[in-house]
């Protein structure tokens, strides 16, 4: 598969939500599931995501900052929640990496560390 199919597959699922399928979730990213918990609880992270693509099909899961798993369509939305206005401009960024990821024959994994928005208020003095 080329890359190009790959970003093409994610687009699709990711952005376009396109059906996620459960099968490549149980044949690639279930058996991780207790690595990808000892990677959050180690890292420190807030969030952890796993995204992979076989055969035009795409899976995901995301642990959440309650260490909820949440597998697919599910994980998607959540992510959505979470990233609220960026969820589209963030994945934008994100699909280029996790395809070469993909094509170089990895899953792609990643923690999440929370960021608070600072918000400053200037008042003229």
């Amino acid at each position: 598969m080329t890359k190009k199919k790959i970003v093409f597959n994610l687009e699709n699922a990711l952005l376009k939500d396109a059906p996620l399928k459960i099968e490549l979730y149980k044949w690639e990213l279930e058996e991780h599931i207790q690595e990808y918990f000892d990677s959050k609880k180690e890292d420190r992270d807030k969030y952890f995501i796993a995204i992979t693509e076989h055969t035009n099909d795409v899976a995901m899961l995301l642990i959440d900052d309650k260490n909820c798993l949440h597998i697919n369509e599910q994980a998607r939305e959540k992510l959505k929640k979470i990233w609220k206005n960026n969820y589209e401009r963030n994945m934008k960024i994100l699909i280029p990496q996790i395809a070469q990821n993909l094509f170089d024959g990895y899953i792609f994994s990643t923690g999440v560390k929370e960021v608070k928005e600072i918000k400053r208020s200037w008042r003229a003095k």
